[in-house]
């Protein structure tokens, strides 16, 4: 799951990343509305986690800035403010739910994965490449039916290649579905990956679905073709 957190408040901002970084779930900050509305136009985010309280714009004219914009992401509005007309106000601007601060961590958390789901349920949030299997929501990777026990990062890499089966991708696609923003190495942490893939999804089957393709990167195929 990929979040975008609108949070202005440094500390906070950044005691919430870790938290959800430690929960296996890709974090990007943003400290203005103004930032928030491009990078959710930009990223297809799973979840949105949108504090009123912003420095100029604030969450309720970012929130309704992000629908005019067709962004579809859920956004989960957190506020100090418990008044009844500041969240039919939130909801009147698109907001899907509301959490008023101060907040338990494993609530927040448990709110995401709520949302996350619902809208799993529209999209269909079991992906399948032939008789390769993963579900987001239970995390659970099965090839033929074989539980395939994935770290968090490779299952999330494995979850960037199979929403494009077919299509090669290159390492900076690789590195921008997987990492999250903060994230600015280079290096062969995606070759590094994409073995230890191989070593789990690929070999103990005797298949070859996950195909380097020279010069341009990685892609994963449908091993019938």
């Amino acid at each position: 799951m990929r979040v975008l957190l609108v949070e202005d408040e440094d500390r906070l901002a950044q005691l919430l990343k870790r938290g959800l970084t430690e929960e296996g779930l890709l974090a990007d900050v943003a400290a203005t509305g103004e930032d928030a509305q491009w990078m959710a136009k930009a990223t297809p985010y799973d979840v949105v986690v949108l504090d009123i309280g912003l420095p100029g714009m604030d969450g309720f004219e970012t929130c309704r800035r992000m629908r005019g914009d067709g962004v579809g992401a859920p956004v989960l509005m957190l506020t100090a403010r418990d008044a009844v007309e500041d969240r039919i106000h939130g909801l009147d601007t698109g907001a899907d739910d509301y959490l008023v601060k101060p907040f338990d961590f494993g609530e927040l958390l448990a709110r995401l994965r709520a949302l996350a789901r619902r809208r799993g349920d529209d999209r269909g949030p079991v992906l399948q490449v032939d008789g390769l299997t993963l579900d987001p929501a239970t995390r659970r990777v099965q090839r033929d039916g074989a539980d395939i026990p994935l770290s968090t990062k490779e299952f999330q890499m494995l979850e960037v290649f199979m929403r494009h089966p077919g299509e090669v991708l290159t390492r900076l696609d690789l590195l921008e579905g997987a990492w999250d923003a903060g994230y600015e190495n280079r290096s062969n942490v995606v070759d590094v990956y994409v073995r230890y893939l191989r070593e789990k999804v690929d070999r103990p089957f005797g298949l070859h679905t996950l195909e380097t393709v020279r010069g341009a990167g990685y892609r994963l195929v449908p091993r019938n073709r």
